[in-house]
């Protein structure tokens, strides 16, 4: 059995999860989960929500379920240290306030833009706890002008879930074409991971789509 069970559909929030797995270089065996109601029991009993990604860590004699993105890619950093993903003591401020700005009022920014959501009303931009998708995105730019990373000079796990953010963002149209956040999407598609992740999602994709074609 290898060490994760990965429920995932190529076309979520899975893909981050997979790019994570690729640079903790753990071992996983994939179950690709089609959207609906007929899903197997076994994800079903692992994420009542239903959500992807989910991941099963087979370890110790017992299954350590681990969802949300963003925790799922920490807990694969914690778990693979030699893959040296964890941030170093004075990276550490830098890497939790990326790691949670992106999976909070970016997330929730983006979403609400998507969906026409918006208020003009501060009292309820406060409530909204991103203020307004414009406030976000320019902190955003501001937060990654300058550097490489999320800790400086250094890729660490923090860039996969921030980074796939903006990446997606640069190809969907979610986030503003800005060149802060073209140069850090275009330095991370070099990653081996990054693309070996990618290649594996990308023809799942095709051999649906020509599938259903």
């Amino acid at each position: 059995m290898a060490d994760y069970t990965f429920y995932t559909n190529p076309m979520s929030r899975g893909q981050i999860a997979r790019w994570a797995l690729h640079e903790a270089g753990a071992d996983y065996e994939q179950v690709i989960i089609e959207y609906g109601p007929d899903q197997p029991a076994g994800f079903v009993k692992a994420n009542p929500m239903r959500k992807f990604p989910t991941l099963v860590h087979h370890h110790g004699g017992h299954d350590h379920v681990v969802t949300e993105a963003a925790a799922i890619c920490h807990y694969l950093a914690e778990m693979h240290p030699d893959a040296g993903l964890l941030p170093d003591a004075h990276e550490k401020a830098d890497y939790f306030r990326y790691l949670f700005f992106a999976a909070g009022p970016v997330e929730q920014a983006v979403v609400a833009n998507s969906m026409g959501w918006s208020s003009d009303d501060p009292q309820k931009q406060g409530m909204l706890g991103y203020g307004s998708f414009e406030r976000t995105v320019d902190a955003f730019e501001s937060m990654l002008a300058g550097r490489d990373y999320v800790c400086g000079d250094r890729f660490t796990m923090a860039d996969v879930y921030v980074g796939s953010h903006v990446d997606w963002g640069m190809q969907f149209g979610s986030l503003p074409q800005r060149d802060v956040f073209e140069a850090y999407a275009d330095r991370l598609r070099t990653r081996d991971a990054y693309k070996a992740a990618k290649d594996i999602d990308n023809t799942l994709i095709a051999e649906r789509e020509a599938a259903n074609a």
